[in-house]
């Protein structure tokens, strides 16, 4: 078959510098939605700090607030996949762009805790939209040998957003630091970007494997030709409308596809990754980094600046992933990753219940935060969003990818909204150490089921999982 030509070539001829430049250009304004998707997650990382004298939030305040994005997300990720699927990905993220924007001013603008919750819920929206359609629509657009490399630059933009949230709240406080309300500039500056995404947005070309799968192969055929070295773009679209025209004599479409049986195994692995990624308890230091080095021994200012320092390891050790991914496995370094992470989690939690807050504490504690973040950055985050946007049937691809990060927003919400009431019932270490168990599950899971799916077309690994998955249990 064409795709197995594809294959043969070692996916498709390496990418020149014409076309290397124009999927350079298409992807760092697409994952405008990953830098928008970090620093709203990011942003309450420090402006808590704020909220929490300015609207006197209870500890159930505080995870509510931060948890209502997330709860957002869980719905977004699921409404923006099918949405991606009938609209086409650009139109969707553009759309996603406008949410982005109304939601940073209408939370700068919240009169109250209530009002901030249901539109942190708003951008929440958008954040979820975008952590599904960027990676599906980076992962549609490149060849087989860069992919890899292409769809991580989206984390990132997310670790970069997240960065971006940390210094300038640091920024922010230290000049108006004295005002209680300096946590409104701090969420309305993501306007900024927002706008800038949907600037960008109109400009993107349409994903050639929708197009296709709406049998509009000349202008998937046009799109590859800008993207792919001359004289292959009509064979990768031969081969993509070969795979889309057996899902169209198939079952393969909408939610009815889980009746089939290696459909509904992959959405499940699908979901199984999603949760991986949270339990890592990931989000516990993104989100309440700040309180917690805080009530180590540095005080507010000096967790601000400090918790910069999170942010910088967090880019730095992103970039160790895009050179680690097209060289190692995707299974080795989730493993890899999924191991650190638990060490430092024990980590942590040891030396939070043997000192006492105490600034030497707290430099403890962060050393133990920047080990997390190099693991979980570098290993755990780039892999899981890759593997998420490859291992879904081309025809239910949004639905699937949405319905998996749905479960991963969901645990996302369950960590955010517990982590506060959980450190004060049981303290930090207490807390930790309950990520740790969860951990070693998470190892297991993914060295007994993740599958490898480096170097190969997006058609291939269909064509994988579908082995992998059939009825009979053949395995690859």
């Amino acid at each position: 078959m064409l795709r197995d030509a594809l294959e043969l070539q070692g996916g498709s001829p390496p990418v020149p510098t014409a076309s290397g430049r124009r999927l350079l250009l298409i992807s760092l304004t697409a994952t405008i939605g990953g830098l928008l998707f970090g620093y709203d997650t990011g942003v309450v990382n420090g402006a808590l700090l704020y909220m929490g004298r300015d609207l006197r939030l209870t500890p159930a305040d505080e995870g509510l607030i931060t948890a209502a994005l997330l709860l957002g997300a869980a719905l977004g990720s699921l409404i923006a996949g099918r949405l991606a699927d009938r609209i086409g990905r650009r139109r969707t993220l553009w759309l996603l762009a406008g949410t982005f924007v109304a939601g940073a001013i209408a939370c700068a603008l919240a009169p109250d805790r209530s009002a901030l919750a249901a539109f942190r819920f708003l951008l929440g929206l958008a954040v979820g939209g975008a952590s599904v359609v960027v990676p599906t629509y980076l992962a549609e657009l490149a060849p087989p040998e860069i992919r890899g490399r292409l769809v991580t630059q989206n984390e990132l933009m997310i670790v970069s957003g997240q960065l971006l949230a940390f210094a300038v709240n640091a920024l922010i406080a230290h000049v108006w630091g004295e005002s209680p309300t300096v946590w409104r500039w701090m969420l309305g500056v993501a306007a900024a970007p927002g706008i800038a995404l949907g600037v960008g947005a109109v400009f993107l070309p349409e994903s050639p494997r929708w197009l296709i799968a709406r049998a509009r192969t000349g202008e998937a055929e046009a799109v590859l030709g800008r993207l792919r070295p001359p004289g292959t773009a009509a064979l990768e679209a031969r081969s993509i409308a070969e795979l889309a025209a057996a899902e169209a004599a198939s079952d393969i479409r909408g939610w009815s596809a889980l009746r089939i049986p290696w459909v509904r195994a992959v959405l499940l692995l699908g979901i199984g990754i999603g949760i991986v990624q949270q339990v890592t308890g990931v989000n516990s230091i993104m989100y309440y980094g700040t309180q917690i080095l805080s009530r180590s021994g540095l005080g507010i200012q000096g967790a601000l600046v400090a918790n910069v320092l999170n942010g910088v390891v967090s880019v730095l050790a992103t970039f160790m992933g895009i050179a680690l991914i097209g060289r190692t496995g995707r299974r080795p370094m989730l493993v890899t990753g999924l191991i650190g992470t638990t060490s430092s989690l024990l980590l942590l939690g040891v030396v939070s219940l043997l000192f006492r807050p105490s600034p030497a504490l707290a430099y403890l504690v962060l050393g133990a935060m920047s080990l997390f973040l190099c693991f979980q950055q570098g290993f755990v985050s780039p892999v899981t969003w890759l593997l998420l946007s490859e291992i879904f049937p081309l025809k239910v691809r949004g639905l699937g990818m949405g319905a998996a990060t749905l479960v991963l927003w969901s645990a996302n919400f369950v960590v955010a909204f517990s982590f506060p009431q959980l450190v004060a019932g049981f303290g930090v270490s207490a807390t930790f150490f309950g990520f740790v168990a969860v951990g070693m599950l998470a190892v297991a899971f993914s060295a007994r089921y993740v599958p490898e799916t480096g170097g190969r077309s997006l058609e291939a690994i269909e064509e994988l999982l579908q082995r992998r998955y059939s009825r009979d249990g053949a395995r690859s």
